[in-house]
């Protein structure tokens, strides 16, 4: 009987927790914390009745038996089609705060399984703790250098209205020619598609390809994200000269633009504000930012940084200040934002171990590094999140099938997560983390499983 597939995968930290996963006539319970679960469910059409093709797909998460959260989606069995429902795309799955746990979830809607994607509907849930205050518990007299950094992976691109107002006004040609030269591969793509259908997909397409983080820059706070990365730079050059936007610096994916700098350090400086034991680290540079996307000057940077500063009693330290000062000296000094560019880092990334939908090279690499770990960088760097962007059959697919539910990187999420998470909190992170320097955990689509990973492993390596 046709029936279609949905994989859950779970994480929980907090006692008393459940999670139930439902379809008609089947269902699983999760209620173990501290462990990565995976999970399978299919909406059957033999359990449907007569003529009945579409099934209800529900997860509720319950705290000593009071229900929090529930969302829900009906899947068409016979086509594996979503239909109605509360989580059919990424922006209906925010994060949800509720007493004082956040709720992160995903799903990803699955096709056929084209150019090895997957073809069973995705869910993941994970829940936590708020962690806005996670660095009040810390041993204030230790070394800011051994601390242990969450991170959301491109942070400027958690949301597509800067894109799609550089879009409003340009032309066939300039679309192709930017997105084409941000997402590789797609170029040739792109060129296959008539003009009229161009302005109609490029969204879906940048929303597939290019937005790595669905939560805003608040809630990624609140679930415990203290380090990011920026590429401060100015708007396509091409793009510009027709843009609604003002000529000041962006995030940029390649030569498509994210979140103001502007805005991005005005709610970094606020929860600051409001947190006084929290400390940010943020490091501007530009790798893959085109020549036509002019890189902030120093004084550019500056001038933002001076605007949101002012009235605020926070002052602004360096890397010389991370790697030589305590967590109590910083906060003492009140350099809880540490601003540094281009530092000398090293990361487990790379282009071909990334490339893939299941992780499973990127297990190889971590553990490859575990065994003789870098020694001498200020910074490491644990990727979590797979670059599928980068095989050139899952950028067909996807350009020629992106509508407002599609997203490989999506796909990769709980595929990689359930492989990779568990590797960092254990012995390969425990090894990557025995050198001075600070180590940082980035993730895609930010969530309290990657938080709750980092913070553990930053207490443990704190001692």
């Amino acid at each position: 009987m046709p029936s279609k597939g949905i994989k859950c995968f779970t994480y929980i930290s907090v006692p008393g927790i459940e999670i139930q996963y439902s379809v008609p006539k089947s269902s699983i319970t999760k209620r173990h914390a501290d462990q990565f679960h995976t999970d399978h469910l299919e909406v059957d059409t033999k359990n449907l009745g007569t003529f009945k093709f579409s099934g209800r797909f529900t997860f509720k998460v319950l705290r000593d038996g009071r229900q929090l959260v529930e969302q829900w989606t009906d899947v068409n069995a016979l086509t594996g089609a979503l239909e109605n429902g509360t989580m059919n795309n990424m922006d209906q799955t925010p994060s949800i705060f509720t007493e004082d746990l956040i709720v992160s979830y995903g799903f990803y809607d699955a096709g056929p399984g084209v150019a090895g994607l997957p073809k069973q509907h995705l869910c993941y849930v994970t829940v936590t703790r708020n962690n806005e205050h996670w660095m009040r518990d810390l041993p204030s007299d230790k070394p800011f250098s051994r601390i242990v950094l969450p991170s959301s992976h491109d942070i400027g691109m958690n949301s597509l209205q800067t894109a799609q107002a550089l879009l409003k006004n340009a032309g066939t040609g300039v679309i192709k020619e930017v997105l084409g030269g941000s997402l590789p591969g797609a170029l040739s793509v792109l060129n296959k598609v008539s003009d009229s259908a161009i302005n109609h997909i490029a969204p879906n397409i940048i929303r597939a390809l290019a937005i790595t983080q669905k939560d805003s820059l608040s809630t990624i706070l609140a679930l415990g994200a203290r380090y990011f990365e920026f590429r401060p730079a100015k708007c396509h050059r091409q793009m510009q000269r027709v843009s609604p936007l003002e000529d000041t610096i962006y995030f940029q994916h390649g030569a498509i633009p994210g979140m103001l700098y502007k805005a991005f350090l005005h709610d970094i400086v606020e929860f600051l504000a409001s947190h006084g034991e929290e400390i940010v680290v943020v490091q501007n540079r530009w790798d893959g930012v085109p020549a036509d996307c002019p890189r902030a000057t120093d004084d550019e940077l500056r001038d933002i940084l001076n605007d949101v500063l002012r009235d605020r009693d926070i002052v602004v330290g360096n890397l010389d200040d991370a790697m030589h000062k305590s967590i109590q000296d910083l906060r003492n000094e009140r350099k809880r934002l540490i601003i540094t560019r281009d530092v000398n880092q090293v990361s487990n990334y790379d282009d071909l171990a990334n490339a893939t939908l299941d992780g499973s090279s990127m297990v190889t690499k971590l553990q490859d590094m575990a065994r003789d770990p870098p020694r001498g960088h200020p910074i490491v760097l644990l990727q979590c999140q797979a670059t599928a962007t980068n095989i050139r059959d899952v950028i067909v697919a996807s350009v020629l099938d992106s509508d407002v539910s599609t997203s490989p990187l999506l796909a990769t999420k709980p595929l990689c997560d359930a492989k990779i998470l568990p590797l960092v909190r254990g012995e390969v992170g425990q090894a990557l983390g025995r050198e001075d320097g600070l180590v940082v955990v980035l993730n895609d689509f930010f969530d309290g499983a990657t938080a709750d990973v980092a913070i553990g492993l930053c207490r443990q390596r704190l001692g």
